[in-house]
């Protein structure tokens, strides 16, 4: 009895160590897990900061004078900003199609909406195609947590919004802040716009909004989504309502500024950006890609306040470069370098795949994009290979850039703005931007070599993304429904 009794405490006693051994190396494989996804060698934390319609010199780093931004020039003074980055579209939907497609908007069906506008309104027909590869839904691939927190403005329809592109979470507006039932009352539509809902994933919170509360709003939920997924990799993109009209700010900012409502609303962001950053800081989340810029370039027509463009020409809605040339700055503790200042030529559609490449899980490389990995250009502030980016109105062509110059083309219709469209005889003009930043020096007399190189390679961004009087030969639809409707108030299917 006494023997077995012993051999039966052998066996549990070695049962018990076994059983401490496997929990404590479970534990010690957590822990590992835990500390890997930490570590500067797993995949970035990938946030993206998105401003609507925020000007080129609306920024202190950027050379304001009118606007208080230490939370966004500090972001500057520790990390890289960028004087030549461009969004693809002087408009909203389809800038942000392209930032997060790859794509010039021509190539996917977003340059315009069903009717030829400029943008998406409510109700639209068209969204982006849930279909093709964006960048949230391949970053899912790679076991990352992604939530859209803003102004989504890429389709109102349940099957385009952002639950049906790869995000986990949304929390924000369909569309702009100024498609208010009253702006159906211009003559150009046939009918009036819904109230502005407030969603969460597909549920309506507000309808209409309070849109003095949206930034503080985004800023909490965005503060949320970081601290629930800082165990895991993930995708942040916090597309801001403002500075857009009719600007709004909390009571904490409202009056504040030296610039009005546009003011209040620009210092407003900037405390954003402080917070998320604070609370990477306080989370000890280094080992995280933060991306600040804009949808497009300011636009002339806000009341209260303006934004600026300087030293650029132009605005929102036109091919200069005040419309297309926004600011970004990108910072990653250890790996973007600090306090530097790049005139690398950069777009917004090389975000998608140097954001897909570092988070280690690159394009398939028959996928067709316009986008090109620049992760090396953004680390080491070298020079790129040159090559030539397109400045489109809806579908319309109407300059190039390659290198230092920038080829304004000869066009007998010219489209204007978001719906509009003139008979023209504008010639073409030529700029070198590296002397004349303004484009105010047509030299285009002097330099017909150039002028005959560039007008070239515009005819090829014919062949492949078309012009208004020609169809592309390489293009993905957008996503369609023939009979949509408005989003409803507790509307959850």
């Amino acid at each position: 009895m006494i023997a077995c009794h012993q051999s039966h405490i052998k066996f549990f006693t070695r049962t018990f160590i076994l059983l401490v051994v496997l929990f404590l190396s479970a534990c010690n494989n957590s822990s590992s897990s835990r500390i890997d996804r930490q570590s500067k060698t797993s995949p970035p934390n990938i946030i993206i900061i998105l401003t609507d319609d925020l000007g080129y010199g609306d920024l202190g780093c950027y050379g304001s004078k009118i606007h208080r931004t230490p939370n966004i020039d500090f972001l500057a003074q520790e990390g890289t900003l960028f004087t030549d980055f461009y969004m693809s579209s002087p408009f909203c939907s389809p800038s942000r199609a392209a930032l997060l497609s790859g794509s010039y908007p021509q190539r996917i069906g977003m340059d315009t909406d069903n009717e030829g506008k400029c943008v998406l309104f409510p109700v639209a027909k068209k969204g982006l195609n849930p279909d093709n590869i964006n960048l949230a839904n391949h970053l899912k691939k790679n076991g990352y947590s992604s939530a859209c927190v803003g102004k989504w403005h890429l389709g109102d329809q349940t099957d385009f919004m952002p639950l049906k592109q790869g995000f986990d979470y949304f929390y924000g507006v369909p569309y702009s802040n100024d498609t208010n039932p009253t702006f159906g009352d211009r003559p150009v539509f046939s009918r009036a716009f819904p109230e502005i809902p407030l969603l969460e994933n597909e549920v309506v919170l507000q309808a209409p909004i309070n849109q003095t509360r949206l930034t503080k709003n985004y800023t909490t939920k965005a503060i949320q989504f970081i601290t629930q997924n800082k165990d895991n990799p993930f995708f942040l993109y916090l597309a801001h309502s403002m500075p857009h009209k009719p600007p709004h700010s909390s009571f904490d900012f409202k009056g504040k500024s030296k610039n009005g409502a546009y003011g209040d609303a620009v210092e407003e962001i900037d405390w954003s950006t402080g917070e998320i950053m604070e609370t990477l800081k306080r989370l000890k989340l280094d080992n995280t890609v933060v991306i600040f810029t804009s949808d497009n370039g300011a636009s002339r027509l806000v009341e209260d306040g303006k934004g600026s463009n300087l030293p650029l020409r132009g605005w929102k809605g036109t091919t200069w470069e005040g419309g297309v040339r926004v600011p970004c700055i990108m910072w990653w503790s250890g790996k973007i370098p600090k306090g530097v200042q790049s005139s690398q030529l950069i777009t917004a559609m090389d975000l998608f795949p140097t954001l897909c490449s570092i988070a280690g899980n690159p394009l398939p490389g028959d996928y067709n994009i316009d986008g090109e990995n620049v992760w090396q250009f953004i680390t080491t502030n070298k020079k790129t290979n040159e090559r030539p980016f397109f400045y489109y109105l809806r579908e319309q062509l109407q300059a190039v850039r390659y290198g230092e110059w920038k080829l304004h083309l000869p066009l007998d219709m010219e489209y204007v703005g978001c719906w509009n469209m003139r008979e023209t005889s504008r010639e073409l003009s030529l700029f070198n931007l590296n002397e004349d930043i303004g484009e105010t020096r047509n030299v285009a007399t002097l330099h017909p070599d150039i002028v005959e190189l560039l007008l070239k390679v515009a005819q090829e961004a014919r062949s492949e993304l078309g012009d208004v009087r020609q169809k592309g030969t390489n293009f993905r639809k957008a996503g369609y429904i023939e009979n949509p409707v408005p989003i409803q108030k507790n509307h959850t299917d």
